[in-house]
């Protein structure tokens, strides 16, 4: 049978894995609720009673948000390995996502912001910035980019941002309870406007990566080929670029830093359906959301009635593979 055809079953196997993670995150948590009660809430909405208007108002939001993050920051995760050949890469590792969260805690603790869409404008801010720098470090001296250098830079960006973000909270502790949980990487809580917000651009960026799939799998035959094909490479690498950023400013701004997640997935991704990006763009997309809302579900269960930020619990999966990686000696120099 064609491989093609094997890779559209497991794609379809995916969607309906994602349903059921999406069910169960509706259905289970401190409080547990029946099927029809939340089928009801989901279709047959009625105010009046309290069961649904937790559904509907919490969890729904909730399970929509976990999934929407996921699969950008798996996404995100895939394109910087692409872009950069560098297994290790994604926007936890390289700054992007503590630039984001450096610029959210400063405005919203020393210049007292909170309009979601500002904050989300400015999450794109720190996110790109972040990005230019790791990458403007990880080019230095003679030999230029290396895997090695990049993940170096990234390192150092991510400690010097954590640094400052927690250089705010000290000298304005008032803020601290505001935004501590926020930056362990959380969707609890989070509202549907939140992630109406900043869907638009999250769509558009889910299908601007698929579209650039192609271009990108010429450009890891090697740059010189891809010229030689006749293809713009500086413009793939920033029109990519804008859309890695754009997918990590709007999951910090909506939900915080959560780590890993881009490491792991694209990943899992690549030994299911090979390197051909068209394929792994969709399956970390999948993939990212159904991690994310079981983190999420296995969140709840830990220290009932708390809750454990969701951001621990990626942590816990994504660090172990992290170490994996880095002993194989998978990060050339």
């Amino acid at each position: 049978m064609n491989s093609n055809v094997w890779k559209s079953a497991g794609l379809l196997a995916g969607c309906i894995a994602l349903l059921l993670c999406i069910a169960a995150s509706l259905l289970f948590g401190a409080t547990h609720y029946s099927v029809p009660v939340a089928w009801q809430a989901a279709f047959h909405y009625d105010e009046t009673v309290n069961e649904q208007i937790i559904i509907r108002t919490t969890r729904i939001p909730r399970a929509l948000i976990a999934a929407v993050i996921g699969a950008s920051l798996a996404i995100a995760g895939a394109l910087m390995q692409t872009l950069t050949r560098n297994p290790l890469a994604s926007p936890g590792t390289l700054g992007i996502n503590a630039g984001a969260s450096f610029i959210v805690v400063l405005a919203a603790i020393a210049f007292s912001v909170s309009s979601m869409q500002t904050l989300m404008w400015l999450a794109f801010a720190g996110a790109a910035f972040g990005a230019v720098i790791v990458y403007a470090l990880g080019s230095v001296g003679r030999d230029g980019l290396t895997p090695l250098k990049l993940v170096l830079a990234g390192a150092a960006m991510t400690a010097l941002f954590a640094s400052f973000t927690q250089a705010i909270l000290v000298l304005n502790s008032e803020g601290l309870s505001t935004v501590l949980y926020w930056l362990t990487g959380t969707v609890a809580g989070r509202s549907p406007e939140m992630l109406r917000i900043v869907i638009p651009y999250i769509v558009m960026s889910w299908i601007a990566a698929w579209i650039v799939a192609r271009d990108l799998n010429v450009l890891m035959m090697g740059e010189d080929t891809a010229k030689g094909l006749g293809q713009r490479t500086f413009l793939l690498k920033i029109v990519t670029g804008v859309i890695i950023v754009i997918l990590a400013g709007s999951s910090v701004s909506v939900a915080g830093p959560i780590g890993f997640i881009g490491i792991v997935i694209p990943h899992a991704a690549r030994f299911i359906v090979g390197i051909d990006l068209r394929w792994v763009i969709p399956y970390c997309a999948v993939l990212g959301a159904v991690l994310l809302i079981l983190a999420d579900l296995a969140a709840r269960f830990i220290m009932i009635p708390e809750e454990v930020p969701v951001g621990v619990m990626t942590a816990a999966v994504g660090a172990p593979f992290f170490m994996y990686i880095a002993r194989k000696g998978i990060v050339k120099t």
